[in-house]
C-alpha cells in the first residue's frame, strides 16, 4: 500500500506515550477499512488520563491499496557498504538548525566520522555555515570492508550531500523517534533507521534511503 508519511506520522503521535501526552496509551489497534469508497487504515487508540479517565481515539488515515504487479516493481535502493554508522542527536534539534539552513540553501551538507562527530552546513556564493555535534555514538557494526582492509583512521570525514527538503522530511519522523541511526556512503546516499520506542524492544523501525547529490563544484 501507498500512505502519506505526514498522515502517518501523525498516528503514531497520538498512538505513542510521552511526556507531553494528555493520556497514557494502553492499546492501539491497526485496521485495515473502507469508508465512503476509500480505504484507509484506522488507528483506534485506548488509553488513560494521569486522573484514570478512560480515553479513546480514532485515526484515519488514507491509503492506496497498491497492485501486486506494482508491487513487485518496487525494490529497496542498491546501496554500497556504509562508511559508516552514527547516532543522530534529537531530530527535533537538528530540525531547529535545517529550518534556518533551508532559507540560505536547497543543498545541505551532512559530514559524519567514527570519532562521534556529526556536521552539518550549507556552502554558498554568499554564505557558509557550520553546525557541528561532538561525542555522538558509533555503533558497532560487523562490516566486510572491515574485514578486508586496513584500519580507517576514526577522525576521517565522511560526506554526502542531500536536498535539505528530502532531509526535513525525514526530520518529520522526530515526532515518533527515540533512536536514529545514519548510515553515510560516501557521495552515494544516506540510509536512515528512525526506531520507534527503544532499540532493544522497538515497536517498529521506519526507513530513509536519501540519495546524495553529485556536485563537482561542493
Amino acid at each position: 500500500m501507498a500512505i502519506n508519511s505526514e498522515a502517518l506520522l501523525a498516528a503514531l503521535k497520538s498512538a505513542s506515550s510521552s511526556g507531553s501526552s494528555a493520556y497514557e496509551t494502553e492499546e492501539v489497534i491497526v485496521k485495515l477499512a473502507k469508508k465512503n469508497a476509500q480505504a484507509v487504515l484506522t488507528f483506534e487508540i485506548n488509553g488513560q488520563t494521569r486522573v484514570g479517565h478512560k480515553v479513546r481515539v480514532s485515526h484515519d488515515v488514507k491509503i492506496e491499496v497498491m497492485r501486486p504487479a506494482d508491487v513487485a516493481k518496487m525494490n529497496e535502493p542498491m546501496c554500497p557498504e556504509p562508511d559508516l554508522h552514527i547516532l543522530l542527536p534529537p531530530l527535533q534539534k537538528l530540525r531547529t538548525v535545517v529550518d534556518r539552513m533551508k532559507l540560505m540553501s536547497d543543498i545541505l551538507a551532512v559530514r559524519a566520522n567514527n570519532n562521534g562527530c556529526l556536521q552539518l552546513s550549507i556552502n554558498t556564493e554568499t554564505v557558509k555555515v557550520d553546525t557541528e555535534w561532538k561525542h555522538c555514538t558509533n555503533p558497532q557494526t560487523q562490516s566486510k570492508r572491515e574485514d578486508s582492509e586496513e584500519p580507517r583512521d576514526p577522525d576521517q570525514l565522511f560526506t554526502v550531500l542531500v536536498s535539505i527538503r528530502s532531509f526535513l522530511k525525514f526530520l518529520s519522523s522526530h515526532v515518533v523517534s527515540t533512536t536514529t541511526i545514519a548510515c553515510i556512503c560516501q557521495n552515494h546516499c544516506m540510509i536512515l533507521y528512525v526506531y520507534i520506542g527503544d532499540v532493544a524492544d522497538a515497536g517498529g523501525v521506519l526507513t530513509f534511503y536519501i540519495p546524495a547529490i553529485i556536485d563537482d563544484e561542493l
